[in-house]
């Protein structure tokens, strides 16, 4: 447990104050946190030395980038305090706007890269993307049902589960790829294909009103895979399922700057225990592909089930 003197020493700072502060709320990175504070790579570096030795804050690498996230502070009230002290720090009045600005720009330069893709990804390469794995889903959701599509991109799999589906509510953040899927749903007269704008962190879906929500090789592509799955959590009715078909763990790097990925997929132990912990039971996995060609990327499909509503005596 950290010195709670040398604790306050540390937080004395105002700008180690400031920085532990965004670091509660947003992993972040060096040169985000430089953008915020609107102070140098060196001065940063040693603020998080010293934050990081005292057991304040800790790091996580991801690719050629080291995001630092604050840790669960074990003395009583400090959080409160440190708070308090903020407001008489005139500069960090701003920092939570800057925040918003930073994270904006993340957000902007995935949906960037989707936006570019609209209308090719027939054309073009898009890893974990598979005949097999597909179908391996389908098999899951075969009776009419009302069908969240997730992260739908220009919405291959909506227009597909439409062909059976009650209804398909398709999700995408790109405004292209929502404008080019739903232009297609028209062209093919799937009237039961309702294409929408918005996160997968914040759906635009009202509460308990689909059966299935469903993630194609798009989870991966969230800054919070759990909020993700919480919030598919939320649009599920009682008893509902979800469906999460993504790639298995791996280390192609290049992945990240090839295709905005935020997570080079996940583990079979960790998606179980991100949707355990969104509250999903019966989950279960399994691996539907592996591509022949380097660098054999596999492609995993999970399941779960909200439970049941409570019967009331």
């Amino acid at each position: 447990m950290p010195s709670i003197l040398k604790t306050f020493r540390l937080l004395a700072d105002p700008n180690r104050l400031r920085l532990l502060l965004l670091l509660e709320q947003e992993e972040l990175s060096v040169a985000e946190l430089q953008e915020i504070l609107s102070l140098g790579q060196s001065t940063i570096s040693t603020h998080l030395a010293q934050l990081k030795a005292e057991e304040l804050v800790e790091d996580r690498r991801t690719g050629k980038h080291v995001l630092y996230r604050m840790k669960p502070i074990g003395i009583a009230g400090l959080l409160d305090v440190l708070r308090q002290g903020a407001r008489e720090i005139p500069e960090a009045g701003l920092d939570a706007a800057a925040l918003r600005l930073v994270l904006a720009r993340r957000r902007d330069k995935v949906r960037a890269y989707f936006d570019e893709l609209a209308g090719k990804f027939g054309r073009h390469y898009v890893p974990g993307r598979s005949w097999k794995g597909l179908a391996e889903t389908l098999l899951k959701l075969l009776p009419p049902l009302v069908i969240a599509d997730l992260g739908a991109g220009e919405g291959m799999m909506a227009q597909l589960l439409a062909q059976r589906a009650e209804r398909v509510i398709a999700v995408d953040s790109s405004e292209k790829m929502v404008e080019f899927g739903a232009g297609l749903a028209r062209k093919h007269g799937l009237e039961n294909l309702d294409y929408r704008l918005g996160d997968m962190e914040q759906l635009p879906i009202e509460d308990e009103s689909v059966d299935v929500a469903f993630f194609s090789q798009s989870l991966h592509h969230a800054p919070h895979p759990e909020r993700a799955l919480g919030e598919a959590h939320r649009i599920l009715r009682p008893g509902g399922r979800i469906a999460v078909l993504d790639l298995v763990k791996h280390h192609f790097e290049e992945a990240r700057e090839l295709y905005a990925d935020l997570w080079l997929g996940f583990s079979e132990a960790e998606l179980t225990g991100l949707m355990e912990g969104a509250g999903f039971l019966c989950c279960e996995t399994a691996i539907v592909h592996r591509e022949e060609q380097a660098p054999h990327l596999q492609t995993l499909l999970a399941t779960g089930d909200k439970p049941p509503a409570r019967v009331r005596n």
